[in-house]
This record gives C-alpha cells, sequence and structure tokens, in this order.
C-alpha cells in the first residue's frame, strides 16, 4: 500500500520528472565515462548523495556545511569540466539543427574511402613517412585546431601522399577529413600529458591521443620511426599491424556516424550501458524523494497534555478540561522524522489569579513550545474550562 501511494503522490508530472532527469544524468555519465573528470565526478556524486543523506535525516550542521560548499563548488565544477561542458553545448545545438537522419552511403562509395585510407597508410609506414590523419566525428573540433591551410579537396590517395611529402609545406601537421573531403590540412593539435599511454611515441602520437581526448574523432597516425600504424580514439591508443583490423576500424567509426535503423535498436538500446542507466534511475529517485517528496508541506496533529504552574499563594489549579489539547503543525515531509509528541509542550500563563471557574483561550501565547522548522495551522479545542480552588490545610494547623 505504502508503494502504490509513494507513485499516486509522484503523479504524472512527477514521473516526467524523474524521466528527464534519468535522462540527463546518464548522457552526462556516458559522455564522461572516457574522461578524465569521469573521476572528479564520482567524488562530486559521492558529496551530493552524502547531502541528499544528512538532509533527509535531518542533520542540520553537516547538511549546511555540504550546502554551503556546493554553492562555492559551483565554480569549480565549472572550470573542471570546461571542455566537456563545451562539448555538450556543441552536441546540442548540433542536434538542435541537424534532426534529419542521414542515410548510409552507399556500399560501393564507403568501401572506396576506406580502401583509399588503408592503402595510403600502408605505403606510408612502408616509406616511413609519418603521417597524421583525423576522420571527424559527431563533435566540432575546431576549436582545438590551431593554424592550417584550408582544402577542401576530394578523398584520393595521390592528394595524401603529396600533403604528407616531407618536402611538403605542412607535411608535420595533420590532415582533417570530413565525410570523403580533405577539408584542412597541416593542423597543429592539443598534445597529451598522459605520458603512461604515450610511452616512448613521439609528438605525432601525443597530438592524436590529444584530440581523442578532447572528441569522438578517429585519429591514424604513421610513425616515422618505426614504421607503425597507430589509432587513437576515446582516450586510448594503439598499434595495428593488421590492414584488415585497421580497414574494420575506419568502416565502422564511418558507419557509427550515420546509423541505421535496425529491428534490434531497443534491445541494443537496453543492453549498452545498463550500469550507467541505473545509476541514473537511482540517483534522479534519490533527488526527487529527497528535494520533492520529503520537501512537500504536510500537516500532522499531536495530542499534548495541557500542563501548568504551581503558585506561590493558597490558590491551586484542581482541575483542567480537557486535559489534553490536538496541535495541528505543518513543515515539510522530513522534519516530522524526528519529532514526537514529547517535542510538543502546552503551558497555560494565567494571570489574575482568582477561586473559582474560568474559561481560557488556546493560542500560541499559551506558552506553546515546538520546533522552529514547524508552523502552528490550528489549536483543539480553543476555551478550556479552569477549576481554581484554595490549598486545603491540615485540620491540626500543620
Amino acid at each position: 500500500m505504502h508503494f502504490f501511494n509513494f507513485f499516486r503522490q509522484m503523479g504524472i508530472s512527477g514521473l516526467i520528472d524523474i524521466f528527464l532527469m534519468s535522462f540527463l544524468i546518464y548522457a552526462l555519465l556516458v559522455w564522461l565515462k572516457h574522461k578524465k573528470a569521469v573521476f572528479v565526478l564520482t567524488g562530486i556524486l559521492i558529496a551530493a548523495l552524502m547531502y541528499l543523506f544528512t538532509r533527509q535525516f535531518n542533520l542540520v550542521l553537516i547538511s549546511s556545511l555540504l550546502q554551503a560548499f556546493f554553492a562555492v563548488f559551483l565554480i569549480a565544477i565549472i572550470v573542471i569540466f570546461q571542455e566537456e561542458l563545451r562539448s555538450i553545448f556543441e552536441q546540442i545545438a548540433i542536434w538542435s539543427f541537424n534532426r534529419k537522419p542521414q542515410a548510409l552511403k552507399p556500399i560501393i562509395q564507403l568501401q572506396k574511402e576506406v580502401e583509399t585510407l588503408v592503402r595510403t597508410l600502408r605505403d606510408l609506414a612502408r616509406e616511413k613517412i609519418g603521417a597524421l590523419i583525423i576522420i571527424k566525428g559527431q563533435n566540432v573540433i575546431l576549436r582545438h585546431l590551431k593554424g592550417g591551410i584550408d582544402l577542401n579537396g576530394e578523398l584520393s590517395e595521390a592528394l595524401l601522399k603529396s600533403l604528407f611529402d616531407p618536402h611538403s609545406m605542412g607535411h608535420d601537421g595533420a590532415v582533417i577529413i570530413e565525410g570523403n573531403r580533405l577539408i584542412q590540412f597541416g593542423c597543429h593539435l592539443p598534445l597529451s600529458h598522459n605520458f603512461e599511454k604515450l610511452s616512448t611515441k613521439g609528438t605525432r602520437h601525443a597530438a592524436a591521443l590529444g584530440l581523442s581526448e578532447l572528441s569522438d574523432a578517429l585519429c591514424l597516425v604513421v610513425s616515422e620511426e618505426r614504421g607503425i600504424i597507430s589509432v587513437a580514439q576515446n582516450g586510448n591508443i594503439f598499434e595495428v599491424r593488421d590492414p584488415q583490423i585497421l580497414s574494420a576500424l575506419i568502416e565502422k567509426f564511418y558507419r557509427k556516424g550515420k546509423p541505421s535503423l535496425k529491428p534490434q535498436m531497443l534491445k541494443r538500446f537496453f543492453k549498452r550501458n545498463y550500469k550507467e542507466k541505473i545509476a541514473a534511475v537511482t540517483f534522479s529517485l534519490a533527488l526527487w524523494f529527497v528535494l520533492v517528496h520529503q520537501s512537500n508541506l504536510i500537516h500532522k496533529t499531536f495530542n499534548v497534555p495541557i500542563e501548568y504552574p504551581e503558585f506561590a499563594s493558597d490558590l491551586v489549579v484542581e482541575e483542567v478540561d480537557p486535559k489534553e489539547a490536538q496541535i495541528t503543525l505543518s513543515g515539510p515531509r522530513n522534519t516530522f522524522h524526528f519529532i514526537s509528541e514529547k517535542d510538543v509542550r502546552l503551558s497555560l500563563k494565567l494571570v489574575d489569579l482568582q477561586e473559582g471557574v474560568r474559561k481560557v483561550r488556546l493560542s500560541d501565547e499559551t506558552n506553546l513550545f515546538f520546533p522552529k522548522e514547524l508552523m502552528l495551522e490550528n489549536i483543539e479545542p480553543h476555551l478550556i474550562q479552569v477549576t481554581i480552588s484554595k490549598k486545603k490545610t491540615d485540620p491540626k494547623g500543620k
């Protein structure tokens, strides 16, 4: 019953809210999956879970410190993830202005481009001529490029070899390929500082790995010292000695950029990155439960005994009718978790004491004590009857 009540309270708007938040968190997790900053993101998520936990259980001191920490840390997050945030906004812009599905290239044309690249790379490697070829993916890479000369020529083996000829002016730079067009040559790329992956590799490999860390481009490198072909993608770099494997990698990259609809797409969607999907949904539910559900304003009524003071005079309160009052308080749902009837007290203020029966109006001025996070909604009854009489004396005068 509690389970169904929870979803009833959530409603359609809550489900939509959770779905959209899950999608955003999932996209962020997948985007940063292969980035170095993913460890920083993990630390931030742990701190966020700690904040939700402390807020849920009303640990005011720690939650206040974490809240202040996140207010300042927002600037640090922007600095840490500036490259990732730029890429995300670029992708949003690309998706917004180019939502029409692109058809796959004809198989013959695609194979021709792949064969041209593989044959050129093999010849350059055999002759130990250094080369750096970048095949652009979906990400914008223009801001990562320095220098370079516009070309916009058709992809061909002769053109590639002439550009990487040692006597060519831009042979030390990178060639940028978009589709079947060579759009620029002689470009300089950001260098990677991951010396563990680079090992003894040269500047071209550092440039290829650097761009692969910042974009989804496929970077192909030919070493002029060893005559070996390497591939950098998604922040990783590895050698490829088999031409068939190289051909399959390039063809897969081209096809990935222009996916086709297949009957098993939905099945693949649920199988791929399932851990990130579970984490996104779990975190979204936790956020909604703590920040929305537990913050909803609710009312709760407490049965509180009516207290009264003892007097220094010869008068005494003989009877109070009724002996309890119903105090209705309102506040966030999570505030009531650690509040019991003992935390709500009602003590009468009696002035102008006289013997007899009198009516006393209950209000927040009658010494009503309750946690400051709550608000008083109602007191029932509003009037009580108080009987005051003289103290009984001992017959012996004691």
